[in-house]
């Protein structure tokens, strides 16, 4: 049995705790929000994210990092994106023995853009930390909390580091896989996410299947060559951190993403979402991000879903004349 210090209370947090309780080990979650301490630790459950979902007594939550951290052997983070520097950097002086770092939120570091395993390595030494394992793949909370079927991958640099977390989170219901294409399976991670608010924006338009499963690949084209220009591996594109990742962001309506998309597309204008949203939604800045890095840079790729996303969000161009120009592009011959 091992200690899991898991830092955050929120729905993916839950689920994930929930796994690695069924698997026998003693996790702890570090929260903020006292209400969702009180509700996991006195009520077991977790009523802000689902209304009916029992937890198991063994799990439980706290507002002490240090008590969190205290013995753990692996530090999982769920987190959003633009607080995992500065929480790490607060774990950073509390830590007595090395761990092991399991990085579950996508996205990039608001402050640097880097990749969240990059953050990590950039907060941690080396004889502070083993190497970093990511675990990337079509998994909603929603769906893993009441033990739906899923699969996962556990990706590092270190290939035994990804079979050791590749073992702590497998059971009969959450399956894990190994990859050590980083690289890759975080670009994707990402970057399906820009791919997400597309389709919710389509769906919120009323166009329907046809449209989605265009959209979804010619996403997956564009990520794999946005990726590979970062030193990804094309395979894995094809594989959970890509293509599964991105066909259950694109789909679901579990997907903040997608949820935002959709309430731009309805309203057919962006600016009243970007005024008054309060939910994470990592794709809106990750489509800044990217566009910034392919306008600054001449890689010789194009990223006409990436640029539409952009225009909707950053420059309020209609919805609906912004997927009409799509349509309207040069016509050329489908690229693989």
């Amino acid at each position: 049995m091992s200690k899991i210090a898991i830092l955050g209370t929120g729905s993916w947090a839950t689920g994930l705790a929930r796994v690695l309780n069924d698997n026998g080990h003693a996790v702890m979650m570090y929260g903020i929000d006292q209400n969702e301490i009180d509700d996991i630790n006195i009520r077991h459950c977790n009523y802000k994210y689902f209304k009916e979902v029992q937890l198991e007594e063994s799990i439980v939550a706290t507002l002490s990092l240090q008590e969190a951290i205290q013995d753990a052997q692996y530090i999982l983070i769920t987190i959003p994106t633009q607080f995992v520097r500065s929480t790490l950097e607060k774990v950073k002086p509390l830590l007595k023995n090395k761990v092991t770092v399991v990085n579950a939120s996508k996205g990039f570091d608001m402050n640097t853009n880097m990749r969240i395993s990059e953050t990590i390595r950039s907060v941690f030494s080396n004889q502070e930390i083993n190497p970093v394992v990511s675990l990337i793949g079509p998994s909603h909370a929603e769906e893993v909390v009441e033990r739906i079927l899923t699969a996962v991958c556990a990706v590092s640099l270190d290939e035994t580091f990804a079979k050791d977390v590749q073992q702590l989170f497998s059971n009969h219901y959450f399956r894990v896989y190994t990859t050590t294409d980083e690289i890759g399976a975080e670009y994707g991670a990402a970057y399906k996410n820009v791919i997400a608010v597309a389709s919710g924006i389509v769906a919120g338009l009323g166009y329907g299947d046809n449209t989605r499963a265009a959209l979804i690949t010619r996403g997956l084209h564009e990520m794999s060559l946005y990726g590979m220009i970062k030193g990804a591996k094309r395979e894995t594109y094809f594989g959970l951190t890509g293509i599964g990742d991105l066909v259950v962001t694109c789909s679901s309506v579990h997907s903040r993403n997608f949820q935002a998309g959709f309430e731009i597309g309805q309203s057919n204008r962006a600016i009243d979402f970007m005024a008054h949203n309060t939910k994470t939604c990592e794709g809106v800045r990750t489509c800044k991000i990217i566009h910034d890095d392919v306008v600054s840079h001449d890689y010789g790729i194009e990223t006409p879903i990436v640029d539409a996303v952009y225009s909707v969000l950053y420059e309020n161009a209609s919805p609906e004349e912004t997927v009409a120009s799509l349509m309207m592009r040069d016509l050329k011959a489908e690229q693989l």
